[in-house]
Order: structure tokens, then sequence, then C-alpha cells
């Protein structure tokens, strides 16, 4: 089949529809209603003769041609937009989709350069896009794997091949509880046993658990995939759990979390700039990486 405009329209509709889980997950991303993307999707689904996905009551979920069909939407967009940012730099210009995968709760922190970086890079040209997908820390390293991003902010222990990560500042994580939790104003020498009934939220941090070695009871209730998620349940007043310094103070300000013994239940965790090793880099990706290293030194 002949590629045209309005194909690429639809294979960007269909990404979208994927990396949200659904049709009507992607209605905010598209800014587009249900109806209209279901329409879409069926007009992508004759164009190209294969039934991408099945969705109904049972929930959205992808065919075998659907998934090879996504997998070559994202090798095909990216490609288009290499060209398009490789044709401008012949002029001397910038033009592109920059698409940056970051993690949750950065933006509460005074030494995040990412808005700078962003603000530099629009400076030089204004046939700029910026796609920010916030999501999970594994996300953002299978984003940039996988093409959907040019870069990645997030945190690793366990480098993926084909990456590079370079460090931009280290975050560090407090253990924390909420008003109305048993913790809450303890005296100092109750402390270890009210941590020994204490229900410690399982979070997307747990591969650092290690390096804690704080030796708290992880078999609980409850389990959070991003930090929003873990404030919620420690406002509660049932749960205690980590959280970066940065984000939990204003709470802590309000007077609704504390610090449970700072000295002891707090652990460091390296904030990456992260870069695929394979692609050469478009020169619109460069820019970007320029000046995220720029904002953060």
């Amino acid at each position: 089949m002949q590629v045209h405009d309005v194909d690429l329209r639809l294979l960007r509709i269909f990404v979208a529809i994927v990396e949200c889980g659904g049709l009507s997950a992607a209605e905010s991303r598209l800014n587009i209603g249900r109806s209209t993307i279901s329409s879409h999707l069926s007009d992508l689904e004759v164009r190209l003769g294969i039934k991408l996905c099945k969705r109904g009551r049972s929930g959205f979920e992808l065919t075998e041609s659907g998934r090879i069909t996504y997998q070559a939407s994202l090798e095909l967009l990216q490609q288009c937009d290499a060209f398009a940012s490789t044709v401008a730099s012949s002029k001397n210009e910038l033009s592109g989709r920059v698409t940056i995968a970051i993690i949750d709760t950065l933006v509460s922190d005074p030494r995040s350069g990412v808005a700078h970086a962003i603000a530099a890079l629009k400076s030089k040209s204004k046939n700029i896009q910026f796609d920010i997908n916030v999501c999970e820390a594994r996300e953002v390293e299978t984003s940039v794997v996988n093409g959907r991003s040019l870069v990645g902010i997030g945190v690793s222990r366990h480098h993926l091949r084909g990456l590079t990560y370079t460090p931009l500042h280290n975050e560090t994580n407090y253990l924390y509880c909420g008003v109305g939790h048993p913790l809450f104003n303890c005296p100092l020498q109750s402390v270890d046993a009210h941590l020994a009934d204490a229900e410690v939220i399982t979070s997307n941090y747990m591969r650092d658990k290690e390096l804690r070695n704080d030796g708290l009871n992880y078999q609980n209730s409850a389990i959070a995939y991003h930090d929003e998620g873990i404030a919620h349940l420690i406002l509660s007043g049932k749960f205690i759990g980590y959280l970066p310094e940065h984000y939990a103070a204003h709470w802590v300000e309000k007077g609704l979390f504390k610090a449970i013994n700072p000295a002891q239940y707090s652990y460091q965790i390296p904030l990456m700039l992260i870069t695929t090793k394979t692609a050469t880099p478009s020169p619109l990706t460069q820019a970007i990486i320029k000046e995220i290293k720029r904002s953060h030194q």
C-alpha cells in the first residue's frame, strides 16, 4: 500500500490508543471523543485490511496483526520524525517532535531542569512539538528502547542493554506516615514497636529495597505504582511509605506528613537521563539531550 498523510495520522491515533490501553483512555491524550477515535480506528483497519484489536465489554486487546502493526507504526513514525528533523537541520533549523518519557512528581523538585530545557529548545525554533509522557519508572526505559521517546528521565537499578544512562542528580526518599497513624505522634522510644506492626506500601521503587536494608515488613495490603498513589495511602493514616523529599514537602509543611526517624529510614536514588545507543541521534535529539544536560548542571 502507498502511505499517505492520512495514513500517518491514523497510525499516530492507533499508537496512542495502544499506549493508553484503550479508546476511552486515549480521549484526553488525543483530545477527541471516543466515537471519533473508534471511527478512525475502523478506517485504519479497512485501509490495512486487517483486524487490529478486540474491543468491547471484555476490554481492549491487540490481535497478533495489531501487535505487528503497532511495532511497525513506531518504526515508521520514528523514521518520519527523523526525516523531518534531518531535512530541517540542513536548513539550519530545528523541526519535529520531541518525545520525553518521565517519571511522575519531578515537577516539584526544584533541581529539575526539564522546564528550562524545554524553554531553551522552544526559543530556538517554533517548529517543534513537545510530547511529554509521565509514566512508571520501568516504562521510561521501555519507551526509549522501543523508540516511542527520544529521551527518558527516570531511575534505574538494572540498566538495559542498548541504553545510555547519564546521572543528573540524586533524589532523597524518606519514610513517611500521615496524621492519624500511630507513628505520627508516638515518642521516639516507641517507634520500633509501632514499626513492627505498620503496613508499609509496596511501591514502584521496590527494586531499591536491598539498598534500604530497613528490616520492615512489606507483606501488606497496599501497593502503588506512582508517588501520587503512595501519597493517597499515607494520607489515609493507615499506611506508611517512602516518598521523595521534594514531593512530600507539601504535606509536611501542612502538618499532614511526618518523616519517621529520617536518620535511619531514608535512601538516595540517582535520577538519570536515559538515551538510546543504537540509533544515530537526529539533530533534534542531540539538541534536547544537550539542553537537558545543561539545565541540570
